[in-house]
């Protein structure tokens, strides 16, 4: 039922007494952390939050390590006191790049107003989380109907010279999606898309969320961009902090107004860690709300009267783990995937903690981290991956005359895939690029698509060290590559992360590089890794589980020899073949060439996305260091420069020989997907160009 002519109001009223249940509910651990507050402890929070935020501040790029090893080295601190020390830098020393980066926040920032009546009232604050959908509360968006009398403005905003901002409208597409939870209060809506135009993501840039923890601990800063009262977009910088977390809301100190509801509240290293939905207003003996003289407040007041003691906002992880649960149409959950890997909302990418599958009785993802497991997994990683796919997928016969044969090689991390639907997607992209190179489409039955990617997981998982499992919701992506490097068959790990990284620019001076202390904060491994990550579209997730099945594959034999007998199991014997390859697919296709029946002539070979070029995978190829290819008359790599995987691309290396170059640029946080790549004209065109009408 439709909430449109429901007062804003009292929706407004009950998500604000919902709010002050909680803050009195939780009086006595409010009253703890304020005590340890008063007592001088900085951040009166467990030394295991304390830890995981210390690591992933770090891990982001938060703060310089170099003057975290300066300032801890100053004195003798245990290990505990280094963590806390850590997170008291990142709130003292800002880098320059924090007002920069509190600008790129603030542009995902939009002004949500009403229709109503031939008026255009001001009526709540939105944020983008991907290309195309905008968060608020669930107050301020009840329902569709609600939603479609709304739009989003952007820019309503002062420029540095206090004029006023040129305003970009934006129109709500509750159509394409919607959702809302009143218990979290929270609403998710698309944007409408323009006609031949750019997402709004790729005009105003989104805020990528995580379902990680550590992004947030007791008594640390926050900050809260919105339009209170409907006025343009103001700041709540760091006159704040956090009071109380409780499972899935915080309470915080900050001076924020109604208009805020569904503001983002963001870190010191502006990522969101909370949806803002409404302040706590204070109470006498008998439950009544006071205003700000001390009398109780009345319905008439205005909320501008009220005396507001604290403020909540939802839990981004909790928001999260409930979007995760819906059950959703393919277009929807498309558009949730968008959200990007760290919400553990893309089912294509391993990145974040394993949540609940959407269907009944289904079983949740784990991640192939050798010693990490998730908690709440019911079957070991080799168990669920006993009941994926095995089987690859042979072209029919007519395909090509029957003498032509296009086989597409796919990368990592395909386990939960069906190769019917994978080999749709890349015959998908190709057919995007072939349509805008005015060539004729390719039907998905015209391609064989050999299928390893259970076959590697079983590997991958039944290499679990004995050690005790952590938590993968625990675990930092740096914390993992300490782990993976340490697991590397040949000790190699750590080499491709440096080599990568300095190909990619990294400064190679500077004690910082290698130097660590207790746990690894400072460890070897979190600087390479978060700096190919801020010079790439891809996360730290991805980057570091790639290289690590990589390395197992050109490390240890019995991976290696498993997966190239599984794609021989399908592989034409004769004729000429179209080879494709993607990512870990490029490393599986130049050994595989060296495999071939004589019957089979590889007449094109193309590699998309591929570490080829570093150094710390060529000379580990079945055919040592940079090399023509066998047997190949043609040889075609692409990459996109914003591709983390193709660090080392072009490649310029003469050995390689004669091998044409494509760079590409490719959609936003789309840079490693192989639909993307296909779908550029020259790609197509080249692979189209050999095979037979």
């Amino acid at each position: 039922m439709s909430v449109t002519d429901r007062s804003h109001k009292e929706l407004h009223h009950q998500a604000a007494a919902e709010a002050a249940r909680r803050y009195e509910d939780s009086a006595a651990e409010r009253e703890r952390v304020e005590s340890r507050l008063a007592a001088g402890v900085r951040f009166p929070d467990s030394p295991d939050a304390l830890a995981v935020r210390a690591d992933r501040i770090l891990d982001r790029g938060g703060l310089s390590p170099s003057a975290v090893v300066a300032d801890i080295h100053r004195e003798a601190m245990d290990l505990p006191d280094a963590n806390e020390r850590i997170i008291d830098l990142s709130n003292e020393l800002q880098a320059w790049s924090f007002l920069p980066r509190g600008v790129r926040a603030g542009a995902t920032v939009a002004r949500i107003t009403l229709r109503r009546g031939g008026r255009e009232l001001p009526h709540g604050t939105g944020f983008l989380v991907s290309p195309r959908l905008l968060m608020t509360n669930h107050h301020v968006l009840p329902d569709e109907s609600f939603a479609r009398n709304c739009f989003a403005e952007f820019n309503a905003q002062v420029t540095a010279d206090n004029v006023p901002d040129t305003v970009v409208r934006m129109e709500l597409d509750p159509g394409a999606f919607f959702t809302a939870d009143q218990r979290l209060d929270f609403a998710l809506v698309a944007l409408a898309a323009t006609p031949d135009g750019p997402a709004p993501g790729d005009v105003f840039g989104w805020n990528r969320l995580s379902v990680q923890i550590g992004k947030l601990v007791l008594g640390e800063k926050v900050n809260i961009i919105g339009h209170p009262s409907g006025r343009l977009k103001e700041i709540a910088l760091r006159d704040n902090a956090v009071l109380v977390r409780l499972d899935d809301f915080v309470h915080y100190t900050t001076d924020t107004e109604p208009g805020n509801s569904g503001s983002p509240v963001f870190n010191d290293q502006w990522e969101v860690v909370a949806l803002h939905h409404s302040g706590v207003p204070k109470k006498d003996d008998q439950g009544r709300v006071l205003r700000k003289d001390g009398r109780p407040w009345q319905q008439g007041d205005g909320d501008d009267a009220i005396e507001w003691v604290a403020n909540e906002g939802a839990r981004i992880s909790s928001i999260l783990k409930h979007l995760a649960g819906l059950e959703l149409d393919p277009a929807r959950r498309a558009l949730l995937a968008g959200m990007g890997p760290d919400t553990g909302l893309d089912q294509a990418v391993a990145t974040a903690p394993a949540l609940p599958s959407a269907s009944p009785g289904a079983q949740p993802r784990t991640a192939a981290v050798p010693g990490v497991t998730t908690p709440s997994a019911a079957t070991t990683g080799t168990e669920a991956a006993e009941r994926g796919p095995r089987v690859g997928l042979r072209a029919r016969g007519t395909a090509f005359g029957g003498r032509q044969h296009l086989v597409f090689l796919h990368g990592r991390d395909q386990q939960d895939n069906q190769p019917d639907e994978l080999r749709r997607t890349w015959t998908a992209g190709l057919n995007r690029g072939l349509t805008l190179a005015s060539l004729p489409p390719l039907d998905p039955e015209d391609v064989w698509f050999p299928f390893y990617g259970t076959r590697l997981h079983d590997l991958v998982s039944g290499r679990e060290s004995v050690a005790e499992p952590i938590g993968l919701d625990r675990l930092s992506a740096a914390a993992a590559a300490e782990v993976f490097a340490a697991e590397s068959p040949t000790g190699s790990y750590e080499r491709l992360l440096y080599e990568a990284a300095a190909r990619a620019g990294m400064p190679q001076n500077g004690p910082a590089a290698t130097e660590g202390f207790g746990a690894g904060l400072v460890g070897a491994l979190h600087r390479p890794l978060s700096w190919l990550a801020a010079r790439s579209d891809l996360d730290e997730w991805t980057i570091a589980t790639f290289l690590r099945d990589v390395d197992l594959y050109l490390g240890d034999g019995a991976v290696r020899q498993a997966v190239l007998d599984g794609v021989m199991e399908t592989m034409p014997t004769s004729g000429e073949l179209v080879l494709v390859t993607h990512s870990l697919g490029t490393v599986v296709g130049m050994d595989l060439l060296t495999r071939l029946p004589e019957g089979l002539d590889p007449v094109l070979l193309v590699t998309a996305g591929s570490p080829l070029g570093l150094d710390g995978v060529n000379e580990r190829l079945l055919t040592r260091g940079p090399h023509q290819p066998p047997r190949v008359r043609d040889w075609v790599n692409v990459w996109c420069p914003t591709d983390a995987v193709a660090i080392g691309c072009p490649l310029a290396d003469e050995r390689w020989g004669k091998v044409t170059q494509l760079a590409v640029s490719n959609g936003r946080d789309r840079a490693h997907k192989i639909d993307e790549y296909l779908g550029h004209p020259g790609p197509a065109r080249e692979i189209r160009g050999v095979l037979r009408p």
